[in-house]
């Protein structure tokens, strides 16, 4: 069987770290993702969806995502019944991701929103130096190649 979901959209809100009673780290987010199709004379419309994500992942979603984040998030969908304030039972479905992607610039998903030291100067490439062509020998003999 398959479970298997790949969204891309922005963050509604900032991420929520939090610890279960066990200790796990867990992270919950909403995302809203645009739907492809526009009616004509109408504005695009969005789907939000309740995200989960646990221990590494979450901790790197924290840390480096905030409130309008352009992101992409690869999981499965796993369905949660509980009861609401009234006692009605209620359904609700949620994305267990299991890998987290940026999407956007870095001025999109604000990398400034995150503690960031100053950008190293790039490295410099090694020199190589080309070969002279007599530095090879022709192989004449197809003897004792292993192909």
């Amino acid at each position: 069987m398959i479970n298997s979901v790949v969204l891309m959209g922005r963050l509604v809100a900032d991420p929520e770290l939090r610890t279960t009673t066990s200790g796990r780290t867990l992270c919950n987010f909403r995302i809203a993702v645009d739907r492809s199709y526009v009616k004509p004379g109408e504005q695009r419309q969005s789907d939000f969806f309740t995200c989960v994500a646990w221990e590494q992942t979450a901790n790197f979603i924290s840390r480096y995502f905030t409130k309008g984040s352009m992101i992409a998030v690869v999981g499965s969908i796993q369905m949660r019944n509980y009861e609401d304030k009234t006692g009605a039972k209620r359904t609700a479905y949620d994305i267990n991701v299991r890998e987290v992607s940026f999407t956007g610039s870095k001025a999109e998903t604000g990398a400034g929103s995150y503690n960031q030291s100053a950008p190293a100067a790039p490295a410099q490439a090694p020199a190589y130096q080309s070969a002279a062509v007599n530095d090879f020998e022709e192989i004449t003999d197809d003897e004792d190649l292993p192909f």
